[in-house]
């Protein structure tokens, strides 16, 4: 679909722009001609090329649009100004749906253009679990995506790239590190084994392409918090399953500690974490390796999490109460 390439980012014809952004082929070269909303460049053939930056443009109008907004007013917005309104948009949206939905809001941050193809579109919802999941920002590129600064520090980070290399994965690490992600989904065409087994080991969810929405959505609900809203303890923030707070080794430490009572509880609790974690993980790899029963998967997963996050708040109690002095891995 690509036609060339430059310094900024791949160069597309008409029919790639209509097929990445959901919006007509008519459409795009009527909102071209009549409101001047893109300024392709042609080749000497006259064949018009269009930006990542144009796509992203068009998928942006066509989710305004499908909103009530009149293209007259909002064609030769600048892609910033548009993704601020939709924003707006999106912000009266959830105060309307509020009422009816008890969860805290999830922020997500979303890079790649067929992904933004995806989300912008009306099929695909974000309500999962009472939980409401807010696009703070959305980026054509992982360069992008670094060299901008966000509207708000996602909690999610869900990455499309086509090929997932070294290079690739050091980015992803960096974008994460610098606005303090807590999860990252990562949707590839092409990848290198090595590569994709130790993002998966670093905690990320990694999943080739292609991937239906129902699939999507399966994903994101695997790093959300089940039931929530009925817990005792102080697991509300963020509504996203933490990540372990404590290895294997400090469990394994605290377990042996023998206590001035007689209580094993430091060893029963430290136990049962390491057995939920465990199989956290292998609900997480069933999920990153396959399609199949991803929806089951990813229930085992959250389930999982959140049950490991509880038991995490009370060790942390029992600690508190025996003197003992944990070890937080989160935190380094």
């Amino acid at each position: 679909m690509t036609k060339n390439t430059t310094q900024n980012g791949s160069l597309h014809k008409i029919g790639a722009v209509s097929s990445l952004s959901g919006v007509p082929t008519p459409t795009l070269r009527v909102w071209e001609l009549r409101y001047e909303t893109f300024e392709p460049q042609k080749t000497e053939s006259k064949h018009r090329l269009y930006t990542d930056d144009d796509v992203l443009k068009a998928t942006i109008l066509k989710r305004l649009t499908e909103q009530g907004h009149a293209i007259s007013n909002i064609a030769k917005l600048s892609t910033t100004a548009l993704n601020n309104l939709l924003q707006q948009q999106q912000e009266t949206n959830q105060r309307k749906a509020s009422a009816d939905l008890k969860g805290q809001t999830v922020s997500i941050a979303v890079i790649g253009l067929p992904l933004a193809a995806k989300i912008e579109s009306k099929k695909f919802t974000f309500s999962f679990n009472n939980q409401v999941i807010r696009i703070t920002d959305i980026f054509s590129t992982l360069q992008q995506a670094l060299e901008a600064k966000f509207q708000k520090n996602p909690q999610i980070l869900l990455i499309h790239t086509n090929s997932l290399h070294a290079g690739v994965q050091v980015d992803i690490h960096r974008l994460a590190q610098i606005n303090n992600a807590l999860q990252i989904i990562v949707l590839y065409n092409y990848g290198q084994e090595p590569i994709i087994e130790s993002m998966k080991h670093c905690g990320m969810i990694v999943r080739r392409e292609p991937i239906s929405d129902s699939d999507l959505a399966d994903l994101i609900n695997s790093v959300l918090l089940i039931n929530n809203e009925s817990s005792p303890w102080n697991l509300t923030t963020g509504m996203l399953i933490p990540p372990r707070k404590y290895d294997d080794i400090e469990l394994m430490r605290v377990a042996s500690i023998s206590t001035d009572v007689l209580c094993e509880c430091p060893k029963h609790v430290s136990e049962i974490i390491t057995q939920l974690a465990s199989f956290e993980q292998y609900s997480h790899e069933c999920l990153n390796n396959s399609t199949e029963d991803a929806h089951l998967h990813a229930y085992l997963s959250s389930v999982s999490g959140s049950a490991r996050a509880l038991f995490e708040s009370a060790l942390e109690m029992v600690a508190k109460h025996e003197g003992i002095q944990l070890k937080d891995i989160s935190k380094k």
